[in-house]
């Protein structure tokens, strides 16, 4: 039976929660997959070499030039473990939704912003500011996502979900070809290409922050399902809440399997996308001894943004045709194919083109869909607590790939075996994935599954 909603499936609404994709993807797309990770590896580079040592503890170097950047993607994200719960629980528990989601927007915003003040020997400060950007995205994202559930119905989450990404890609190329300009043509305005980085991080920081007030404006809070227990304040009850969120998760045993198997290929899916940028940079220009040149890296990730638009609907298609079980699978099939081409193939600029093209293709899809899903899983009034765990690898903040290809990358002294070690995630995740009762999850948690609230009897 089809559920229906006077509070749900609202234009306008559903308008104002689609366009923080837009607004976000300028800092993912542009900051994260492009530019600093370039940027902030070659600056400690000029400063120390090639792969000299940044951190050392005791005349061990814990940290080189070539590990700088995935080490502060990883710090970023294992801070998140310890407070994006708790503020999901807390956000449970009050109509302060979507306050929380834009105190977190703004600081990530500023974040943003201060990366344009990093140069020269400022590599450090410019790591720090992008763990602050990168942190409060994490976080921004959590009560983003909870949002889902608000407005839209089971039977319409994969399709918004999914358009959510669509948008937030058409706004990442938006920004990426304005980058790009300004990139190629900064010889003539007179400044440098280092200094036109800068700028490209600075602008990607206010586009984010501008953006967002359209979201800010059209979401509406909602009064939440859950009251703190009597004598308990809303941080002692949050934390409580914490505990028993855990607690409903071990319980919702197929909900719990689903999200190890999240964590584990979400993982392998961020760290391509975040650690792209420093790949191609390095195998095709820095490690053959040729000059760095960033147009070829913003014109392979435009690429990438342009065909996620389409391969995000294509996948939803597909999940509507199949399930979105099968239509995550077949995305993970695609991702090892990614990464194997990576090790083997990449050696030229047109490799380069055709590997971010398949990137592109599953970027938004097994994202969106995988969203979409948990959604589906989670019990009535905690979808911002359930939201914060699943934050945790969420989005360009995963923090074992990124730990991992950096520990490789600094062992092997090479960027492709470390590409190439990434596939473990899509296999190990594919494989629990493959073994969730994705439908018992859903109806354990009280909800129905895409199908049955369209009235359909296609698989979920």
């Amino acid at each position: 039976m089809r559920t229906f909603s006077s509070d749900k499936n609202r234009p306008l609404e559903i308008f104002g929660w689609v366009m923080y994709d837009w607004a976000n993807h300028a800092f993912f797309a542009v900051v994260v997959g492009v530019l600093v990770g370039p940027y902030l590896t070659e600056l400690a580079q000029t400063s120390v070499g090639e792969n000299g040592v940044v951190i050392a503890v005791g005349g061990y170097p814990l940290v080189t030039a070539k590990s700088l950047f995935s080490y502060s993607v990883g710090i970023s994200v294992f801070l998140q473990v310890f407070f994006l719960p708790v503020l999901g629980a807390i956000a449970d528990y009050t109509h302060l939704k979507k306050a929380f989601m834009a105190a977190f927007c703004y600081l990530g915003a500023f974040g943003c912003v201060l990366l344009y003040f990093a140069q020269g020997d400022l590599y450090l400060f410019g790591s720090v500011a992008f763990i602050l950007a990168n942190l409060s995205a994490g976080a921004s994202i959590v009560f983003f996502n909870s949002f889902l559930n608000d407005i839209a119905t089971e039977d319409r989450r994969d399709r918004v979900s999914s358009w959510s990404f669509a948008v937030g890609y058409a706004g990442a190329t938006t920004t990426l070809i304005l980058s790009f300009l300004l990139l190629l043509n900064a010889p003539r305005f007179g400044i440098s290409t280092e200094y036109a980085v800068r700028l490209c991080m600075l602008a990607s920081g206010l586009w984010w922050a501008g953006f967002s007030l359209i979201s800010f404006v059209l979401l509406k809070n909602r009064q939440p399902v859950r009251t703190p227990p009597e004598g308990r304040s809303i941080i002692v009850a949050g934390l409580g809440e914490v505990v028993d969120t855990f607690r409903e998760l071990f319980r919702l045993k197929y909900t719990l399997r689903f999200l190890i198997a999240y964590l584990i290929y979400n993982d392998g899916i961020q760290t391509v996308i975040t650690m792209a940028g420093v790949f191609i940079t390095q195998e095709l220009f820095i490690a053959k001894g040729l000059p760095d040149d960033r147009t070829v890296l913003i014109t392979a990730i435009l690429i990438a943004q342009i065909v996620a638009i389409f391969g995000s609907l294509i996948l939803e298609r597909v999940s509507r045709l199949t399930s979105t079980k099968t239509a995550i699978l077949i995305s993970l099939a695609i991702w090892s194919a990614i990464v194997i081409y990576g090790y083997l193939s990449l050696e030229t600029v047109s490799e380069a083109y055709i590997m971010s093209a398949a990137i592109g293709f599953v970027l938004g899809g097994s994202q969106a869909l995988s969203r979409s899903l948990f959604s589906r899983m989670i019990p009535n009034g905690r979808e911002s607590a359930f939201f914060g765990i699943y934050a945790i690898s969420e989005r360009g903040t995963s923090w074992l790939g990124p730990i991992a290809f950096g520990l490789v990358a600094q062992m092997t002294n090479s960027y492709r075996p470390a590409i190439l070690a990434l596939i473990v995630f899509f296999l190990v995740g594919g494989v629990l994935l493959l073994l969730t009762d994705t439908k018992r999850a859903i109806h354990e948690a009280g909800n129905l599954t895409s199908a049955e609230a369209a009235g359909s009897e296609r698989p979920n």
